[in-house]
């Protein structure tokens, strides 16, 4: 999609433009959610149980820890949470090395602000060691800094990821729009005061105030992400 892009200084009716993005990982800029439910399916099919689909929806977009918690209890699996973390992780880990496929849209964006050169941040709920090997196939140029689910205190859906981000950029969160895929991520950035658009992945996400809902990065630019703070003033 060619782009019309404002220059960076254009300031909104509050007094500033957009000062960052923030960018969710897995199922905004990777298709890699279902990737998550296989590797989960796999390791608890070894051992000895089959998961629900229905519970695909709780586990998605949120961390490991209360992903697994969950899983273990609703199957009352025998293996402790650092155990099924590490399998999960090695799991997810050799399918990455087979295939990462990018969603529509994800390359363009990052290329575009990088080339307008717009501070962005890349924040998941996944762990630093899964953070980093994406981060080969999208480009760490492309990135000022990245933010781990395991280096918070609390992770999504708490607003702790984001305001990390923006601290760590120098930017006022509520002059950062984040782009996010799931409910527990959506709920991240606007607790973090962020406005939010919307691309969702697995279950459905509903437009709110401070929050744009769209079907596709395809349709998101830079000139898109002015308009979106611009309009939610």
């Amino acid at each position: 999609m060619t782009s019309t892009v404002p220059a960076l200084g254009t300031r909104t009716a509050e007094g500033s433009a957009l000062q960052a993005v923030l960018l969710d990982m897995d199922g905004t800029l990777v298709d890699t959610e279902g990737f998550w439910w296989d590797v989960e399916v796999e390791v608890f099919a070894s051992l000895g149980h089959t998961l629900d689909d229905s519970w695909r929806h709780v586990v998605v977009g949120g961390p490991m820890t209360r992903s697994a918690g969950f899983l273990i209890e609703a199957t009352g699996a025998d293996i402790g949470l650092a155990e099924l973390t590490v399998l999960l992780n090695d799991g997810f880990e050799d399918r990455i090395d087979l295939a990462l496929p990018l969603m529509p849209g994800a390359a363009r964006l990052l290329a575009e602000l990088s080339e307008y050169e717009i501070p962005t941040a890349l924040v998941s709920a996944s762990h630093r060691r899964i953070i980093d090997r994406v981060l080969t196939t999208l480009g760490p140029q492309h990135f000022a800094l990245s933010v781990a689910g395991d280096e918070v205190p609390r992770t999504k859906p708490f607003p702790d990821p984001y305001l990390a981000a923006a601290a760590g950029l120098g930017v006022d969160p509520v002059r950062c729009a984040v782009v996010e895929d799931t409910v527990t991520g959506v709920a991240a950035a606007e607790a973090a005061g962020c406005r939010v658009v919307a691309v969702p992945s697995v279950g459905p996400i509903t437009p709110a105030a401070r929050r744009t809902v769209v079907p596709s990065l395809e349709v998101v630019d830079l000139s898109f992400l002015h308009g979106v703070m611009t309009e939610m003033r």
